[in-house]
């Protein structure tokens, strides 16, 4: 059952639609909501430093510059936030907190049930141009399941599970089914994807339609694919009408920094709808 929702908010377009469903599922389960907007001083040290005679001095004048105006854009954030949900008259609470984004996020994370955002974050207020790479970083790191969201609302009422059988996965499953975001009164399709020698698909798709059922769904099965996985999601997608994906993900640690696997980037980047994952841990 979930109880509390951390709501991660940056100035994209996103923000608002990540604060709509967390609203909805907020008015469904009762949970409460927090808004957290995180004064990034690890970018703003990074941006502030230069070279030269002299730059010791621009570089605090820099630093401090920027983060009066992350300070002030977190705090406009949270009023934001605040406003909106009191509309609602749901329970909330709202933090602005000071460090990494993706490390404040992640031991927020550990205090919640869900943490919804959007997919495209831009969590360093001061640049709100400049993408980072938070995401793939909470992602491989946050304790819970994640909402993913697009930068427009659909309220949620057909959910298309994507599964290989394997133990991500089945964990995203075991997460969606035991928070119960959305209830149990929607049309579920379950399609399983990169059939192996090693298990059968078949098998997979009768078990995950019996855990289904068991916890009140109705599940229909879609398919077996044996090909590229998130093109023939976003297919079923589209030819279903699909406004949730729920699927395992994957992010791993790089000489570059933290990246999403194949699947998930490709997922993250092209889904023109919400999608709740977890990961492997």
């Amino acid at each position: 059952m979930i109880k509390k929702i951390l709501v991660a908010l940056d100035q994209d377009s996103d923000t608002p639609v990540a604060t709509q469903y967390a609203i909805e599922i907020a008015k469904k389960t009762g949970a409460r909501l927090t808004g957290l907007a995180v004064v990034d001083t690890k970018e703003i040290e990074a941006s502030s430093k230069g070279g030269g005679i002299g730059s010791f001095y621009y570089a605090e004048k820099v630093r401090d510059t920027l983060t009066a105006e992350t300070r002030e854009k977190a705090r406009e954030l949270i009023q934001i936030f605040e406003a909106r949900v009191q509309k609602e008259g749901l329970s909330h609470v709202e933090v602005v907190e000071e460090g990494s984004s993706s490390q404040r996020i992640v031991e927020d994370m550990k205090y919640h049930d869900l943490l919804v955002m959007g997919m495209d974050p831009h969590f360093f207020y001061a640049h709100p141009n400049q993408h980072t790479s938070t995401l793939a970083g909470i992602f491989k790191n946050a304790i819970g399941p994640s909402l993913l969201v697009p930068k427009s609302y659909k309220s949620v009422s057909k959910v298309l599970f994507a599964t290989d059988g394997g133990n991500i996965a089945t964990r995203t499953l075991h997460q969606f089914v035991n928070i119960n975001p959305f209830g149990t009164d929607l049309d579920i399709f379950v399609m399983h994807v990169n059939e192996d020698k090693f298990h059968s698909a078949e098998v997979h798709l009768q078990l995950t339609v019996s855990y289904l059922v068991a916890h009140g769904y109705t599940p229909k099965v879609v398919s077996v694919v044996d090909r590229s996985p998130e093109k023939a999601i976003l297919e079923q997608v589209n030819l279903l009408g699909i406004n949730l994906i729920v699927s395992g993900g994957s992010a791993h640690a790089s000489v570059f920094g933290t990246k999403f696997g194949e699947t998930t980037s490709h997922l993250i980047e092209h889904s023109p709808i919400p999608l709740f994952m977890d990961h492997q841990h």
